[in-house]
C-alpha cells in the first residue's frame, strides 16, 4: 500500500540564522523542526490523508482513547548526512516492523511498512537542512501512533493518527562519549512476563520514570532492571539494551524474554560482532554471574546500546553500597570498534554491506 503525501509547508519556518544557531550545539529532543508527517486511520477509509504539515499542537477530544486506555506506541530512528551531502535513514524498515508488532500487542491499526518508511523519508526530505553533521550528531525521528476515537468503553479504538516529528540531536548523555553509571533496581520493574515489555509503548517508560529519578539522586545515569522470578536475570536499562564482553572474544547479551525490547541497534551489533569473529551469545545473565565474572576479570567491557545513545560504555553498576566495575574505566577496544563501525555505516564513512541505510536524497 502506498500513499501520496501532500506537502503543506509552513509559512513561518525557522530562519537560516536560527537553524544554524541550533545546529551549532544540538541537544536531544528539546527543539523540533518546522514540519511533521501525519497520516489518519479509520475503519471505513483505512490509512488516508497523508501529509506534511507545519509542526504544532494536535487537537483531540477529551474522551480520546489514548488519554484513558493508553493505546499509544512509538519508535525512534535517525537520519544522517555525510560529507558529500547524501542523506540516509538507518534501518527504517526494521523500525516499521517493530511498530507493527507493538500495534498488534496493543490492538491498534496495522500500519504498512511502506507508509511508515515513506512518512519518514518525506519528512527528512523536507527537513534535510536541519540535520547536524558533527561527530555522533543526527536528526532524530520520533514516529508515533495514538488512538483518537472519543469513547469511554474498554475496547480498541476505531480511529488512529500516525505522526513523525524530528529533532536535531547530539550525544544523548551530553558532551563527549563517557562511561555511564548504572543503578541496579531491585524494587521496581519496567515490565513483566506477559505484559508489554516487548512493545515500544509509553506505559513502559512511564513506569520507569520513578526508578530513573531515584537513580539520578544516587548519582547514576541509568537503571538496569532484573527479573526477580528468574534468579535476578539482567534484562535491560530504562531505554537501552546491555552487552558484556567476556574473555575479550565473546559478546554476551540477555536473551529476549518477552519483557525485553528487541532493539534495532542491538540486532545490528549482534551482526557486526559475529562478522568481527567474536563469539555471540544471547542468553540468561544473572546479576550474580556478572558479579563473579567482573571480580575474576573475565568481563573486560560493558556497554549499553540504543537508537538515541548508539553505543555507550558502562563504567560501573551500583547495587546498593556494592560497586561492580570501575566507574572511570574508558571505553574498551570492542566497544570502540563496534561504535565506530556502526556510526560509520550510518554516516556513510563505512561500506553499508547489509543495505541498512535507506537513501533519502
Amino acid at each position: 500500500m502506498t500513499l501520496s503525501f501532500d506537502r503543506r509547508l509552513s509559512e513561518n519556518p525557522a530562519s537560516p540564522e536560527r537553524r544554524a544557531e541550533i545546529l551549532a550545539a544540538p541537544a536531544f529532543g528539546t527543539i523540533f523542526t518546522d514540519h511533521m508527517a501525519v497520516v489518519d486511520y479509520s475503519e471505513e477509509k483505512g490509512w488516508h490523508n497523508a501529509r506534511i504539515e507545519p509542526y504544532g499542537p494536535i487537537s483531540l477530544d477529551p474522551a480520546a482513547a489514548v488519554f484513558h486506555y493508553g493505546q499509544e506506541i512509538f519508535e525512534g530512528l535517525k537520519a544522517y548526512k555525510n560529507a558529500e551531502g547524501t542523506v540516509g535513514l538507518f534501518r527504517p524498515e526494521a523500525n516499521a516492523e517493530r511498530l507493527r508488532r507493538s500495534a498488534e500487542r496493543l490492538m491498534m491499526a496495522d500500519l504498512p511498512v511502506d507508509i511508515f518508511v515513506d512518512a519518514c523519508r518525506e519528512l527528512v526530505d523536507v527537513e534535510a537542512e536541519w540535520i547536524p553533521t558533527g561527530p555522533g550528531e543526527s536528526l532524530y525521528l520520533r514516529p508515533f501512533m495514538i488512538a483518537t476515537e472519543a469513547f469511554l468503553g474498554i475496547r480498541p479504538s476505531k480511529t488512529y493518527t500516525f505522526c513523525v516529528i524530528a529533532s536535531p540531536a547530539g550525544n544523548y548523555f551530553g558532551g563527549d562519549v563517557r562511561p555511564v553509571k548504572i543503578w541496579v533496581e531491585r524494587e521496581y520493574a519496567r515490565a513483566g512476563r506477559g505484559g508489554t515489555g516487548a512493545a515500544k509503548c509509553g506505559g513502559n517508560y512511564a513506569s520507569s520514570l520513578k526508578p530513573q529519578v531515584l537513580a539520578a539522586q544516587k548519582g547514576c545515569d541509568q537503571v538496569v532492571y532484573l527479573d526477580p522470578l528468574n534468579d535476578n536475570a539482567i534484562e535491560e536499562l530504562g531505554g537501552m539494551n546491555v552487552f558484556f564482553v567476556v574473555d575479550g572474544d565473546t559478546l554476551v547479551t540477555p536473551a529476549l524474554s518477552g519483557s525485553i525490547l528487541e532493539g534495532i541497534t542491538r540486532s545490528s551489533i549482534l551482526t557486526l560482532a559475529a562478522e568481527k569473529g567474536l563469539a555471540v551469545e544471547e542468553r540468561k545473565v544473572t546479576l550474580d554471574e556478572f558479579r563473579e565474572l567482573a571480580a575474576s576479570g573475565r568481563v573486560s567491557e560493558v556497554f549499553a546500546c540504543g537508537t538515541a545513545a548508539v553505543v555507550t560504555p558502562i563504567g560501573a553498576l551500583y547495587d546498593g553500597d556494592d560497586v561492580i566495575g570501575d566507574p572511570d574505566a574508558p571505553a574498551g577496544p570492542v566497544t570502540q570498534q563496534i561504535r565506530e563501525e556502526l556510526l560509520g555505516i550510518q554516516t556513510g564513512a563505512v561500506e553499508d554491506r547489509h543495505g541498512w541505510v535507506t537513501r533519502v536524497r
